[in-house]
């Protein structure tokens, strides 16, 4: 079996596994007597969470299996139902389901080494970074996934914004990715988004002598039921992140790379230089 029949078959068995724990959840409540609404505000999580889940379009993660099977007497079957889901099918490895979390999380903090992060990409600037993969997007194609990603910015200025903190890698932005005008155009936007009250933006200096993010790049989200999950990308594909110890561990790195950081203000005074050198 190729690589592409082992994903479709991977997703068949992850999605038929989320609707079992689904129905099972589904039943355990109608037998104790709650709603959706009813149990959601007993958790104190969206009435949606719950539906999503039941539904298997929503991953049941392992800490609000504990408090259902505590809740719902079910004898520790959903802790047991998600343990015994393979981690590829646990966690499917998604973009899509990652822009889901993204579109509804309530805060964000985003580590990026490489290039800058999607949601702080001007149009030209992320056409050309997809120009480069190898192999490459028919253009038709390349302009969908262009669309798609400016698409996902409007989350930085709608009305409640998420509270967002990026650290990016000082050398990313010496990158000449889609030549010389791409690039001051994507420092101005820089300095734009560096304003915007709901976000910080800080740079990580090259000549810092230390590097909590060596490991590459990775996000944290905070979803609005308050569980925190993380993100993480690398060469081999893309890894949902929801045990509370990894999820910890990378929270601390994201604390340490801030302190190595340069500040809002000193991040902010770098984009000017850079400009005024562009």
């Amino acid at each position: 079996m190729n690589h592409g029949n082992r994903s479709r078959s991977s997703r068949k068995k992850n999605y038929s596994a989320m609707r079992m724990l689904g129905k099972q959840l589904q039943v355990a409540r109608k037998a104790a007597g709650y709603t959706q609404r009813s149990l959601a505000e007993a958790l104190l999580i969206d009435e949606e969470t719950i539906a999503s889940i039941e539904q298997g379009r929503r991953t049941l993660m392992p800490d609000l299996a504990v408090q259902l099977d505590q809740l719902l007497d079910m004898k520790g079957a959903l802790v047991a139902g998600v343990a015994e889901l393979p981690e590829i099918d646990q966690f499917p490895l998604f973009a899509e389901e990652y822009m889901d979390h993204e579109r509804e999380a309530i805060s964000l903090s985003w580590y990026d080494n490489a290039v800058l992060p999607g949601l702080l990409q001007t149009e030209a600037y992320a056409y050309a970074v997809l120009s480069e993969r190898v192999p490459p997007y028919p253009e038709d194609e390349l302009q969908a996934k262009t669309a798609g990603r400016i698409t996902r910015q409007e989350i930085l200025r709608r009305k409640c914004p998420p509270t967002m903190s990026f650290i990016v890698w000082e050398p990313v932005l010496d990158i000449g990715v889609g030549g010389p005008e791409v690039r001051r155009d994507q420092l101005c936007h820089l300095r734009e988004c560096a304003e915007l009250p709901c976000l910080t933006l800080q740079f990580l200096p090259l000549a810092s002598p230390s590097h909590a993010g060596l490991n590459g790049p990775f996000i944290l989200l905070e979803t609005p039921d308050h569980q925190h999950v993380a993100y993480t990308e690398s060469q081999r594909g893309s890894q949902w992140v929801s045990d509370p110890d990894e999820v910890s561990i990378l929270a601390r790195k994201y604390a340490m790379l801030r302190s190595q950081a340069l500040s809002p203000r000193d991040s902010r005074g770098l984009l000017d230089r850079l400009l005024g050198d562009a």
